[in-house]
């Protein structure tokens, strides 16, 4: 029986794509690789940004880097990139990296360059939950594997 597709952030396999020129691979991968053909995107470099880069934060709905450069179309073109590649893949789930402007599920940085984080989601997560892609965290990766198997995680 063939895998259903998942889409990954490229960081969270081990690429160094991250604004800082790192990864942030994930503990889960191994048991991913099992259930699912791996399909890593990096909304960022595949929308024509650089590793390393200045990092970037959503700021008034515009993606901004700290030194003032507004590269809301390199992210948009980014995340455009990535819906056309679960498309193609026939992915139903993607697994982003948590907080990041492009693929926070849950949580974005607050836009002040501090630190601080507050809910939102970044614009990847946006337009492939759009297209009916749900999407998952390395912090939500049980719910996840759970949605795989078809087992009920909602709090009682």
């Amino acid at each position: 029986m063939k895998k259903p597709a998942l889409i990954i952030s490229a960081c969270l396999v081990g690429r160094s794509c991250r604004y800082d020129g790192a990864s942030k691979i994930l503990a889960e991968l191994g048991e991913l690789e099992k259930l699912f053909d791996i399909v890593p995107v990096c909304p960022e470099t595949d929308g024509g940004l650089s590793v390393p880069r200045p990092p970037a934060e959503i700021i008034n709905g515009k993606i901004i880097t700290a030194d003032g450069e507004d590269v809301t179309g390199t992210y948009e073109k980014g995340a455009r990139n990535a819906v056309v590649t679960a498309l193609r893949a026939g992915a139903k789930y993607a697994l982003l990296k948590e907080s990041s402007p492009s693929c926070g599920t849950h949580l974005i940085y607050d836009g002040t360059f501090s630190g601080r984080k507050i809910s939102g989601e970044g614009i990847t997560a946006r337009v492939l939950r759009a297209e009916g892609i749900k999407c998952y965290s390395e912090n939500t990766v049980g719910e996840l594997l759970c949605e795989l198997q078809n087992v009920d995680v909602t709090l009682k």
